[in-house]
This record gives C-alpha cells, sequence and structure tokens, in this order.
C-alpha cells in the first residue's frame, strides 16, 4: 500500500544556519561564506551529500543520478596493489644538507656544494607485514631516501640492517613467499617465527649473518629516529674523469641508537600498533626534528682486492674499523605528508634511480632489484607514468620523448617525438656526453655460467664476529629471540638444523638456544668455507652506541587527584631541561586536580596509558589516589611492567603503597628513585639518560637466571 508523503519527508529548504536537519534526522552541513562548495569531480556543485535521488521518498534510486554513481564508482576503485614487501610504511619530507664536499671522489651534484639543502622524501617501514600489521614485528625496517637534486632523482633504498639474507636476487621470491603468511591457512601475518621461514633459513647459511641482526635488538627499535640506516650495497662515486671509487652508505641517528624489549614489543602492539607511525608524526610535529648523519665508507680497488671478504657480497659488511665512516651531511626531516596515500603510499623508490657520479657495483642482489623495483611499479602505480605523480616528479628540468600511457600528464609538446631529427631548436632535447649520467667502463670477462664466487663462500665468520660484538645483556636477548621464533617451529628437525649453523657462530649460542628448545646440541651443519676469527667491532652494539641524555625520549607520570603540585612542576622542568616530552596517565581522561588546586589534563587513561608506551615512568600520588591504584590492575600492571623492562621509575611517598601491593617493594633497586623533594626530579632524568637498568633483568627472567 502507497505511504502518504508527510511534510517532514518533503525537501528541506536551505536555512541560514550552516547545519540543517533534514526529514529523518540526517545532518546537512551548509556551504558559507568561509566554508567551500562541495562539488563533484567535475565541479558541479553538489547540493544534497547525505540522500540519492529517488522517484518519491520511500521510491526506487534513479540511476540518473550522477553524482552518487560518481561518488561509489570513484570509492570502488580507491585501493591500489599494496607493496609486495615493505607494505606497511610511513613517511616524512626533510632536506640533506652537504657538510662536507666529495667533489674530489664524485661529480654527483648534491656532494659539490657545503651548506646547500636538497629536498628529500624518505619512507620507513616494515618488511613482511601487510598493509594492516603492526609496527613493532620483529623484522628488517626499511630506510628508503628519495633525494630530489639538480641532475635527477637519487634513491637509497636501504635499511636499518647493513646485510641481507640472500647473495642472489633470484632467491627474492623464495626469501619472501617463506617468510609472508604459509599460502594454504594465510598465516601468522608479520612475523617470522613459523616453519616455512625457519626451514628456508636452515638451508640457505648465506642468510645467517642477517639472521645476528634480525634476531638482535636491532629488529625492534624504539623508534624510526633511534635507528641507523644503510645502504647495504657496495655503489660506486664517479669523479669528473670517471675514476671509481667504491663507496657504502650509512645513516647515523643524532639521538643515538635504541631498541624496545620483546616482551615491550608485544605489549606494544597491542596498545598502540601505530606506535612508530605515531612517534615520526608526534616529533615531527612538535618541531623536533629527527636528524642523521650521511657517512660514506671510502675504498679504492686495491683496498677491494685484499679485503677479506668480496665487497660484492651483500651479506657482508665492512667493518668500521677497517674503512672509517667519513660524515659528509646530514638529513633532517621537519614536515609530515599533506596525504598519506598521495605522498607515503604513492611514492615509488628504485635503487636505479641514481644521478650522474653516482654508479653501480656487480653486486648480484642490487642488479635485480634494479630491475624489480622498476617492474614493480608498473602494477602497483597502474601503468608507466608513475613519475607524473608529484611525488615521484624530480624537482629539476626534464626534457624526453616518452608519451602517452595511462594517466600521460606531461606528453612532450611540439611535432618531434624522436631524436635524431632534422627540425634544430624546434626538435626538442638532445643528449649531452658531459653533463650526462656515464657508466663506469669496467672490464669484466670470463664465460657466460650460473655460478657464485668462491669469494661468497664464508658465511659465518661475520655472523660470529657481530655476535661477540654485542654485551652480555645484547648477547641473551639474541638467543632469548631464537628460542622464542624457533619454538613456534612445528617440526623438530628445523630446530635442530638451525642449531647445527649456530654452533659454527658460536658453540655456547648454539647450547644455550638447544637448551632452550629441549634438544641435544646436533652435529654441525657442514661449512663451504673455514670459519675465521676476526676481532669484535663496537660499532656493531646498539647499547655501546646509545644515547647520553633522555632527549627526544618520553617520560610517562601516573598522577591521581591530590598529588603534590610542586614535585610534579618540576617534573615538567627537569623534563624540558632534558628536551624530553612528558605525557600525563590518570584515572580518568579529564585529569586530575593537584594539591594546590590546579588541574592537569591527561594524555592517556591508565587502562590505555600503559608503561610499554614510555621511556620511563614516574607515579606522583596523594595518599587517597596511590590507595585507590593500588586496588587498580592496569595501575599494578604500569609498574610492574615497567620493572620488569628494566625502566627507571620515579615515585612519590605516597605511591610506595602501589608497590607493596604489586609485590616489588623488596626489590626496588638504584633505578627506582624516590621523588622526596622538588630537587630530586632532575636526579631523576639525570638517572634516565642510561635509558635501561639492565642489572635488573636477571631477577625478572626466567631464562637469566640460567
Amino acid at each position: 500500500m502507497a505511504r502518504k508523503t508527510k511534510a517532514a519527508d518533503r525537501p528541506i529548504d536551505k536555512a541560514n544556519s550552516a547545519e540543517t536537519r533534514g526529514a529523518a534526522g540526517e545532518l546537512h552541513q551548509t556551504a558559507s561564506a568561509d566554508v567551500e562548495t562541495l562539488t563533484t569531480s567535475q565541479g558541479a556543485p553538489v547540493a544534497d551529500d547525505q540522500n540519492t535521488l529517488r522517484h518519491g521518498a520511500r521510491g526506487p534510486a534513479l540511476m540518473e543520478d550522477f553524482h552518487f554513481r560518481e561518488k561509489i564508482f570513484h570509492f570502488d576503485h580507491e585501493r591500489i596493489p599494496e607493496r609486495v614487501v615493505h607494505a606497511r610504511g610511513y613517511a616524512a619530507h626533510g632536506y640533506f644538507e652537504l657538510t662536507k664536499s666529495l667533489s674530489d671522489v664524485t661529480r654527483a651534484d648534491v656532494f659539490q656544494r657545503v651548506d646547500e639543502r636538497t629536498p628529500a622524501f624518505v619512507r620507513f617501514s616494515t618488511v613482511a607485514g601487510a598493509k594492516g600489521s603492526f609496527d613493532l614485528a620483529r623484522d628488517v625496517r626499511g630506510f628508503a631516501v628519495k633525494i630530489y637534486t639538480k641532475e635527477g632523482n637519487w634513491d637509497l633504498v636501504g635499511n636499518n640492517i647493513p646485510v641481507f639474507f640472500i647473495q642472489d636476487a633470484i632467491k627474492f621470491p623464495d626469501l619472501v613467499h617463506s617468510v609472508k603468511e604459509a599460502p594454504d591457512r594465510a598465516f601468522p601475518q608479520a612475523q617470522s617465527a613459523h616453519d616455512n621461514f625457519w626451514d628456508f633459513i636452515s638451508l640457505t647459511p648465506e642468510s645467517f649473518h642477517m639472521i645476528m641482526w634480525t634476531m638482535s635488538d636491532r629488529a625492534i627499535p624504539r623508534s624510526y629516529r633511534f635507528m641507523e640506516g644503510f645502504g647495504v650495497h657496495t655503489f660506486r662515486f664517479l669523479d669528473a674523469n670517471d675514476r671509481s671509487t667504491f663507496v657504502k652508505f650509512h645513516w647515523k641517528p643524532k639521538l643515538g641508537l635504541q631498541s624496545v624489549a620483546w616482551n615491550e614489543a608485544v605489549k606494544i602492539n597491542g596498545a598502540d600498533p601505530d606506535f612508530h607511525r605515531r612517534d615520526l608524526w608526534d616529533a615531527i610535529s612538535q618541531g623536533d626534528f629527527p636528524e642523521w648523519e650521511l657517512g660514506v665508507q671510502l675504498f679504492d680497488e686495491a683496498f677491494a682486492e685484499k679485503f677479506a671478504f668480496d665487497v660484492l657480497d651483500p651479506t657482508k659488511i665492512i667493518p668500521e674499523e677497517e674503512v672509517p665512516v667519513r660524515i659528509v651531511g646530514r638529513l633532517v626531516l621537519d614536515r609530515v605528508v599533506d596525504n598519506f596515500f598521495a605522498e607515503t603510499e604513492q611514492v615509488a623508490f628504485m635503487t636505479q634511480n641514481v644521478p650522474p657520479g653516482i654508479d653501480f657495483s656487480n653486486d648480484p642482489l642490487l642488479q635485480g632489484r634494479n630491475f624489480s623495483y622498476l617492474d614493480t611499479q608498473l602494477k602497483r602505480l597502474g601503468g608507466p607514468n608513475f613519475t607524473h605523480i608529484p611525488i615521484n616528479t624530480p624537482k629539476c628540468p626534464m626534457a624526453h620523448f616518452q608519451q602517452d600511457g595511462h594517466m600521460a600528464m606531461r606528453n612532450p609538446k611540439g611535432r618531434a617525438n624522436y631524436e635524431p631529427n632534422s627540425w634544430g631548436p624546434e626538435g626538442g632535447p638532445r643528449e649531452d656526453p658531459v653533463r650526462g649520467f656515464r657508466s663506469f667502463a669496467a672490464s669484466d670477462e670470463g664465460p657466460k655460467v650460473r655460478l657464485r664466487p668462491e669469494s661468497f663462500a664464508d658465511h659465518y665468520s661475520q655472523a660470529r664476529q657481530f655476535y661477540i660484538s654485542q654485551t652480555p645483556v645484547e648477547q641473551k636477548h639474541i638467543g632469548d629471540a631464537l628460542v622464542f621464533e624457533l619454538s613456534k617451529c612445528e617440526r623438530e628437525d628445523i630446530r635442530a638444523r638451525v642449531v647445527s649453523h649456530l654452533i659454527h657462530i658460536d658453540k655456547g649460542l648454539a647450547a644455550t638456544v638447544a637448551d632452550g628448545l629441549g634438544l641435544d646440541v646436533p652435529k654441525p651443519a657442514k661449512a663451504a668455507a673455514k670459519v675465521v676469527d676476526l676481532p669484535p667491532s663496537d660499532a656493531l652494539s646498539i647499547l655501546k652506541n646509545g644515547p647520553d641524555s633522555f632527549e627526544g625520549r618520553k617520560l610517562g607520570v601516573l598522577l591521581t587527584d591530590g598529588a603534590d603540585a610542586d614535585l610534579f612542576t618540576a617534573l615538567k622542568t627537569a623534563v624540558a631541561k632534558e628536551k624530553a616530552v612528558l605525557e600525563v596517565v590518570a584515572p580518568k581522561i579529564a585529569g586530575v586536580t593537584l594539591s594546590d588546586g590546579t588541574h592537569v589534563p591527561a594524555q592517556q587513561k591508565i587502562d590505555g596509558g600503559p608503561s610499554v608506551l614510555f621511556d620511563a615512568v614516574a607515579v606522583i600520588a596523594s595518599k587517597d589516589g596511590a590507595a585507590l591504584l593500588a586496588g587498580d590492575a592496569a595501575a599494578k600492571d604500569f609498574v610492574t611492567d615497567a620493572f620488569a623492562h628494566c625502566k627507571f621509575i620515579g615515585y612519590s611517598a605516597e605511591a610506595a603503597v602501589l608497590f607493596d601491593k604489586t609485590g616489588l617493594a623488596d626489590d626496588l633497586d638504584e633505578a627506582c628513585v624516590p621523588l622526596k623533594a622538588k630537587a630530586d626530579a632532575a636526579t631523576f632524568l639525570k638517572a634516565c639518560r642510561a635509558l635501561r637498568h639492565w642489572p635488573r633483568e636477571a631477577g625478572v627472567d626466567l631464562d637469566a637466571k640460567g
């Protein structure tokens, strides 16, 4: 039966108000002098964006409604394929500033003029997980830098680890397939703790140097701001006369290295899956611009010939003690993106993007990446014209005859679209043998073979060097990580095979892992080359390269109503002097009222602001407030987790009851600092510069107790 149309069903009249309600109560926000008019993508102004066009208020929708069709059509096609690897990433704008000229070794324009700033765009990422995975997976981190030089884009597509799992790009699909979710069950996501990955690794000895890095705390960084970056491969610099110098690139964080604990990473992923993203966004938004120094290792053919390992092997480093890192510039990130999809998602990094003066080596992994990174853009970005997307467009003049294709924005003008031609100046651009890119004139000889050089055969010596370069705390974490990962493997033979490789790296490590897995130590795997004892390198340790301040870190302060106002003010002052950040955690998000009547808003409610989100914590409570906290599970977790993660803890006298209730009162150590007077705040913050009190770990970790 037809329903009579009531007055309420009729179209609304335009009102003077910026907001009106429709017949069914839906909100209509209308344009004004200060608010622009909504339009279709064709520019037609939109009168109603809340209702489709219908035949009567309760009638069928009409296909002539071009606004509805356009809106749904575009929505249906919003998604593009995510990256095969490095799908989850976050990026920011900034600049590269040269601090020391390299004109003696390269003609690359970006390395000529000291103090000159060149625009840059940097994307950080995990490798294995999908776009929607969490930030703190145990994984390699991508550190991809696009520098918009005056002679074309330079993409240094690196990682936070200087070596890789494989020596030849032909194995890249197998590596990635093994670490991704299993094809039959589609899990696990964003993690390597499963049979497929470790099966592949246990059958690929070249991976074990990289495994030492990924099982170390390098794979769970506290922040993008606190991790190194590496170009991984050996490249060439070419000077004005095309003389070659080998080069490896390093990014050194201004604020030092720092990672989280594994148990902490697991809890952070639950509390804030966007932990690294939020950290980068907040730091830049607050004016705490992240900064790295660019360093280069420069060496010649003579060094390459006598070096104990092959400089073309991407599973090897050149220790900084043998070739020091020469600092030549700095990278500063000072602007967040305007739109994530337009910039972070659509940026196309390619190892082949090098300006004149930088060239490739014969590293077989680099050679394969040069093809793969170009090839992948065709599917992901829809065609060959991805350089027309603003984030990928060079900021220098461009002139070429590439034309047409999907979404062509910049076809060449004029009659000629080819060369050579006889149209003179109107005939378009011509090649320039002086300014143009020239490849190094390498003289390579040999038969056409599928063969790796014997100089790639030592898979364990540098893995051992990395392990013995770690502090005892870091070595323990590597062992713990291996036990955790291999415990997730269902097949015992895979676990045993991994341990058989570890014997070549360190017998103590192999025994520890075998014991943690309940295995007898197996026979050592067959080694392709004799393992050589190399000296330790301090540059390989995080804890030996940590910060000497609390700058850029975050203190979480658990406050209650009636807390000592003077003590809280002193703590804020001390944090500001350290150039750190203070966040208030409270029982209610509305905040607390201090002892002097001052209201302090909270950034976190205790249930959603656990101590894992902070580098150090403090508890300032009134007597009544502390009694309430002592009965709250989240508040007790706040201090027990901070203690278990070896963090520095400051606390007012009234807060002692909370430690009593958690059973920590008798275990408090020198890193648990009583805040009895205002002067204690500065003392506490000074102690926090150490970031962790690692001696505590032996008392809170079953594995550490042996």
